[in-house]
């Protein structure tokens, strides 16, 4: 897929599983399965799906997946599997290195987003993953990240991202912004303060990456809404604003959880919002 100077490349940065009802919320079990079957552990599949903007000088890698610094305990809970796809196997694939990355655009900070952005080298020194990227973020997640509650704790790593700000390569938006004359970041609140999804635009064509507001292609309906979600009615009130846009405009969105299906268009009808079509970049 290409968007003005933008040729689009999928990235798989791995496999891990979370637990389905809390990925469900108050959706029951018997209507959740349906797109998203559970193991014995009541995990459903997810993946750490990035994405590639390259535009020949510029390339432009949104969120960075889990990385490899997770104790072996937290990797057995969330089965954490690298057996098929790594970032940096995927991104050679497409002819790319870590060192090739400009820009590193986060949506938020959770493990499973930020992760990715930094590694223990053989001394177990903490080392950038992308050493000539500027990497991008809201202010007020980052604030979030280096003071979260109680509720939400487990989901942060400082060791994903204040190394980021230590050598100076972390720029902080504030609200939406418009990154360039393609991309423009779109902060939303229900899932955690700030997080941005990414919506790049042409006049032709749209692709929005919908990061954890819709995170699988079984998250379309409107109820189906995260219990880890700090506000899941800000969440709720957020999903009907932008599934408007995505079927009034047919726009492209782009799972980042979703092993199944990587892309996808979005349509309503009589029950609701429904993905009409599905498929890959």
């Amino acid at each position: 897929m290409k968007i003005g100077d933008y040729n689009l490349h999928s990235v798989q940065t791995g496999l891990f599983k979370l637990d389905g009802g809390a990925m469900f919320g108050v959706v029951p079990k018997n209507l959740w399965t349906k797109t998203n079957p559970s193991d014995d552990f009541n995990r459903i599949d997810m993946c750490t799906r990035a994405l590639l903007f390259d535009s020949g000088e510029r390339k432009i890698l949104i969120d960075t997946g889990i990385g490899y610094k997770l104790s072996e305990k937290i990797n057995k809970i969330y089965d954490v599997d690298y057996s098929q796809y790594t970032l940096e196997k995927s991104l050679e694939e497409k002819g790319f290195k870590r060192e090739d990355v400009t820009d590193v655009i986060l949506t938020h900070l959770h493990f499973d987003h930020a992760g990715g952005n930094t590694y223990y080298d053989k001394d177990n020194q903490l080392q950038l993953s992308f050493p000539n990227a500027t990497y991008h973020v809201q202010r007020k997640q980052y604030e979030w990240a280096m003071n979260p509650t109680e509720r939400d704790k487990a989901s942060f790593f400082p060791e994903n991202y204040k190394i980021l700000e230590d050598k100076k390569v972390l720029k902080f938006y504030d609200g939406e912004n418009k990154f360039d004359d393609v991309i423009t970041l779109c902060p939303v609140n229900g899932h955690t303060s700030h997080m941005q999804l990414i919506k790049a635009s042409d006049g032709e064509q749209t692709l929005f990456y919908l990061a954890d507001l819709i995170p699988t292609a079984g998250h379309v309906p409107l109820a189906y809404i995260m219990g880890y979600d700090l506000f899941p009615l800000t969440t709720l009130e957020e999903k009907r604003k932008y599934l408007k846009n995505i079927a009034d405009e047919n726009w492209t969105v782009f799972f980042e959880h979703d092993p199944y299906s990587e892309a996808a268009k979005i349509g309503l009808g009589e029950k609701g919002y429904f993905v009409k079509e599905k498929f890959n970049l």
